[in-house]
């Protein structure tokens, strides 16, 4: 399975914590009909789409980037030791495969430059800290952390009128260690990294352009979670912050990208979860590096 991938003088590593299927297609996908699933089950499974539960396969990953000048680590998965009280399978999980992940990369914690966090949703903030002696600290310590200010401030509000666990031990942390960038969702980080606007599953969502001038690769977050939204980009998932948003972002970003050499890394693709993106029928399709 391929898991780096080289573009000009960057170097893209997946990071990969877990793949596998926790929720029924049709659950994820609400507004998804019965006869639109069995028009593409032959096509989805058996790796978008598990053919014994019927449910979405996903694959939790961070990516890290290397440039000649920095290394980031974008999105940080689902963490270890963190409470999740409705996904018990990641519940105060102790799993070494993500430190392992960055292991085969090359890279330590501390040698991180940047974290971004495309959005603050659980399975995106959880390596953000780990615990040390019964408190959360910075697992990047060297790290800026980058948030978008709009998300944060929107998360934040959420979190003092019912208590999110993963703000309270992956996100609020990171605030108090003065590690935190917020920032505007089209920010200039540098000359390999820009923030892209991609708001719809969450209010301020971003992904990240790549590469000098951004044509090198981007790195899609949550803008969409599998290869058959990639085929009906009005297909919303079941937590869309704004699914018409949603929507259009897909159509914009895929459009943008469609026949180009930039290289597509996706958050929740099936592996190998890389590649570039091409037309197919009315919509899109990403096709796969394999070797």
């Amino acid at each position: 399975m391929k898991t780096s991938f080289t573009v000009n003088d960057v170097t893209i590593h997946r990071i990969i914590e877990e793949e596998k299927g926790h929720t029924p297609v049709l659950e994820f996908f609400p507004t998804l009909s019965q006869e639109l699933l069995e028009e593409n089950r032959a096509w989805l499974e058996p790796d978008a789409l598990d053919p014994v539960t019927g449910n979405v396969k996903l694959c939790y990953q961070s990516y890290i980037v290397k440039t000649p000048h920095h290394t980031v680590l974008v999105d940080s998965c689902i963490g270890n030791d963190k409470t999740h009280p409705n996904r018990p399978a990641w519940n105060g999980r102790k799993d070494p495969a993500f430190m392992n992940g960055m292991a085969a990369a090359g890279v330590k914690p501390e040698e991180v430059d940047y974290v971004m966090c495309t959005h603050l949703h659980m399975d995106h903030v959880g390596w953000n800290t780990r615990m040390e002696n019964g408190r959360w600290v910075p697992t990047f310590p060297n790290a800026r952390y980058l948030f978008s200010e709009t998300e944060y401030k929107f998360w934040e509000a959420q979190h003092a009128k019912e208590k999110l666990h993963y703000m309270e031990d992956s996100v609020l942390p990171i605030i108090e260690a003065k590690r935190a960038d917020l920032v505007s969702s089209s920010h200039g980080v540098n000359d390999y990294f820009t923030l892209v606007p991609t708001p719809g599953h969450t209010i301020d969502h971003y992904a990240v352009r790549i590469g000098k001038g951004g044509k090198d690769a981007l790195i899609t977050g949550d803008f969409i979670h599998s290869p058959l939204q990639a085929k009906y980009p009005d297909l919303p998932m079941r937590v869309d912050y704004d699914p018409k948003q949603g929507a259009q972002t897909r159509w914009k970003m895929l459009g943008e990208l469609c026949d180009t050499s930039t290289l597509c890394c996706t958050a929740h693709f099936p592996s190998p979860s890389v590649g570039r993106i091409k037309r197919w029928g009315d919509g899109f399709k990403c096709e796969f590096i394999t070797g």
